[in-house]
């Protein structure tokens, strides 16, 4: 539908405050949505964004659009209700790798298993950063906070990995600091039918400075990022002279010389089969590696709402309108005198 008015991301800032520390990810995040949503032809009234708690969950305040500020780790469960109770709505939510890997890991997956049309952008600062320091599900293991002074000894959670083992139709990756590449993220999951799931590498210069250094900072970057692009080669590099093979025990990296580029791995994230794209994200331990940016998976199938929606026209055409009184006086009920 094209509107008649044109939008500019100064439509989508709020008249609240943003009150992130000084030098947050978080603030370019922010502009990067805002600036996407405008450039839509979609009335800012259908888009609703549902959070959590955490640093993350105040995204609902900053944008001009419908929102809900939920509870701990409750949004994806919530955002399923706004999306199933009314189709037309864009529905994302924002959380964090605290909110939505810890108390909320429930809901998530559920929500990525049913495919319901969400969008879901987890921004990952590998730490708790609005309750000021604790390790997080996805801090490295000897990690030292507060709560682990002397390191981490939990494993931390993988949540590409995850949400593929989880079922998701759609799954990238991308970090705050590419504002192009996190444009392209969100388009891609916004086109998406069904639960699109980006995590964003976000940095928390408070209280997890620099933890992605080596995929945003020079020459860092070139050794370390890993782009995957639908039907090339996954190959990195400053000459690219690195690529990545797909071998029983999962994906390794090759120098492109000792193997040929014939050997090297063709991506091909619309494959219904999850794992060539699990193996890739199974590549590196953290964010200090070799470590693929892009789109793991996007493989199109029923929504969640498209397959309720079938199910209860199917019910209706079949049997007519229900009757309550009916329903509650059917067969299982039973009177006390």
């Amino acid at each position: 539908m094209t509107l008649n008015i044109e939008y500019k991301r100064s439509d989508f800032v709020s008249d609240q405050e943003v009150r992130w520390c000084p030098g947050c990810g978080d603030y370019t995040l922010l502009q990067a949505v805002q600036t996407f949503l405008a450039s839509l032809e979609l009335e800012k009234e259908r888009h609703v964004f549902v959070s959590g708690i955490g640093c993350a969950a105040r995204f609902p305040y900053y944008v001009d659009t419908y929102g809900l500020h939920s509870i701990h780790g409750r949004a994806p469960a919530i955002a399923s209700g706004v999306a199933l109770a009314n189709p037309d709505l864009t529905v994302w939510v924002v959380t964090g790798d605290g909110d939505a890997l810890s108390i909320g890991g429930n809901h998530l997956i559920h929500a990525m298993r049913r495919n319901v049309n969400l969008n879901v952008l987890l921004f990952n600062n590998q730490i708790y950063g609005l309750t000021k320091g604790q390790y997080s599900p996805t801090s490295e293991v000897g990690k030292r906070t507060k709560t682990s002074p002397m390191g981490s000894i939990d494993n931390p959670f993988n949540p590409i990995s995850l949400a593929l083992g989880a079922g998701a139709s759609f799954v990238a990756r991308t970090v705050d600091i590419d504002r192009s590449h996190t444009t392209e993220m969100l388009e891609a999951a916004y086109k998406h039918n069904g639960t699109s799931f980006i995590e964003i590498y976000q940095n928390c210069n408070v209280f997890n400075d620099k933890a992605f250094a080596a995929l945003t900072a020079r020459p860092e970057r070139e050794l370390n990022r890993i782009d995957l692009a639908q039907g090339q080669p996954v190959i990195f590099g400053p000459d690219n002279e690195y690529g990545v093979i797909l071998t029983a025990d999962g994906a390794r990296v090759v120098e492109v010389d000792s193997v040929g580029l014939e050997s090297i791995y063709v991506h091909d994230a619309y494959r219904s089969d999850p794992s060539a794209a699990f193996s890739l994200s199974q590549l590196a331990a953290g964010p200090t590696e070799p470590s693929p940016m892009g789109i793991f998976r996007s493989f199109e199938s029923l929504s969640y709402g498209e397959a309720l929606e079938a199910q209860v026209t199917d019910a209706t055409e079949r049997r007519g309108r229900g009757d309550i009184a009916d329903l509650l006086t059917s067969a299982g009920t039973w009177s006390l005198d």
